[in-house]
């Protein structure tokens, strides 16, 4: 237009919002993906009287759908490498929706927990190669912050998502609550089809992909995933009858619970990403040891409706920030197989979830209460803390070799 001039700023605002309409379409499906992990949290004592077995047993789809991203993420990872990643995208969340359907239908509990594996099977390939591609569509120094935009789905479901499904569940029948995840599936994978761009495909090569292993510091952020979300689920697992049977609640104060708690990890979510583009590993350990003291604080307070209520909602939002700098941090230290290393590292986060379910489920089976479930937390924790600090230690002794190696040079 005659005599007018581009402002630098409103291009370049521009610019971020075409980058950050592919990230939403990202977070879109991770929504729906988060909102079907995480609301058999909320569905257990449902399930439970429905198929007529104990909590413990109800808590073993949520370890049956942990352990299969596991074990299917990185086959589904090599089966899908040569794909061009966009596509790849599509199909997974086709596997999602057809599962979620399943699940809706299922008229026993040993269907019920073959669907949720089969849902399970896109979970991981799709927030690994998701992971590459968001962090291929910033800066390097933005990475962490779209890899957490995408991820604000996953915790957006626990705001959203959880709780909604959680009282639609209670007051139509649980499987109504799978039958609302259907149309989200559908929805994202319009919004992937039209608003993420065509995408590179992976090297395809099983050899080059698995050599990412033998790399001392993707083996640590792999463990840490691991202990992340076993620390997580420990608690997370039994957070709805523990909040019955420990603090008095109602079903609908639980409800409001997971509410806030999805609201803190959210919180949580969008600030470890910001401040882990900052110093990723000085943030991790900083983080952990918050993390210790919130569990503590969690252990005193759940008796008490309040008290537990308000530390369920902090102790979310440090639990997510602690996590945020490891899903980046796989894609910088694994650059050579980033597609493999991310969706292995979302099959340690779900290895994480299934052990801490289990562990939970063992504590309650040996007769430990719901009361002290936090305890095994803080002690996992404190095992991450172990591996964090040694992570930083490593990363110290690769900088100050890379220093005396250009010194030598000069």
């Amino acid at each position: 237009m005659p005599g007018f001039e581009a402002n630098p700023e409103t291009t370049a605002e521009r610019k971020n919002i075409l980058l950050h309409t592919p990230l939403m379409a990202l977070a879109i499906a991770a929504f729906g993906i988060g909102t079907s992990e995480f609301i058999i949290m909320g569905l257990l004592p449902n399930l439970a009287d429905d198929f007529h077995v104990s909590i413990p047993k109800a808590g073993v789809l949520v370890t049956g759908y942990a352990l299969s991203v596991t074990i299917g993420a990185p086959i589904v990872a090599i089966a899908t490498a040569r794909l061009e990643r966009k596509l790849a995208l599509l199909l997974l969340m086709g596997v999602f929706t057809l599962g979620n359907l399943a699940c809706a239908i299922a008229p026993t509990y040993n269907l019920l927990f073959a669907a949720r594996v089969l849902t399970a099977l896109c979970h991981g390939a799709f927030f690994g190669i998701g992971s590459v591609v968001a962090a291929g569509l910033v800066p390097r120094n933005q990475r962490a912050q779209a890899i957490a935009l995408m991820f604000s789905g996953l915790t957006l479901a626990n705001v959203l998502g959880v709780p909604v499904g959680t009282a639609l569940g209670q007051a139509y029948g649980w499987r109504f609550a799978f039958w609302a995840i259907v149309p989200i599936g559908l929805l994202a994978a319009t919004a992937v089809f039209f608003f993420v761009p065509k995408q590179a495909p992976g090297s395809g090569g099983l050899l080059h992909e698995f050599r990412v292993l033998r790399k001392p510091q993707v083996l640590l952020v792999l463990a840490m995933s691991v202990l992340t979300s076993a620390s997580l689920f420990c608690v997370l697992t039994y957070i709805a009858p523990a909040l019955e049977a420990v603090t008095l609640v109602s079903p609908h104060t639980v409800t409001l619970t997971l509410l806030l708690f999805g609201v803190g990890i959210t919180v949580g979510n969008f600030l470890g990403g910001t401040l882990s583009d900052w110093r990723p590993m000085t943030f991790l350990i900083g983080a952990l040891l918050t993390l210790i003291a919130s569990l503590i604080a969690l252990y005193y307070a759940e008796p008490h409706v309040v008290p537990a209520i308000a530390m369920i909602l902090l102790w979310g939002a440090i639990q997510f920030a602690a996590g945020a700098p490891l899903q980046s941090r796989i894609v910088d230290q694994a650059a050579a197989a980033p597609n493999l290393a991310s969706t292995l590292n979302q099959g340690a986060f779900n290895f994480g979830n299934a052990t801490g379910a289990s562990l939970g489920g063992m504590m309650l089976t040996a007769g430990y209460t719901y009361r002290q479930l936090p305890i095994a937390s803080i002690l996992v924790t404190i095992l991450t803390l172990l591996l964090a600090l040694i992570s930083a230690k490593l990363d110290r002794k690769h900088r100050d070799t890379q220093i005396a190696e250009k010194l030598s040079v000069l």
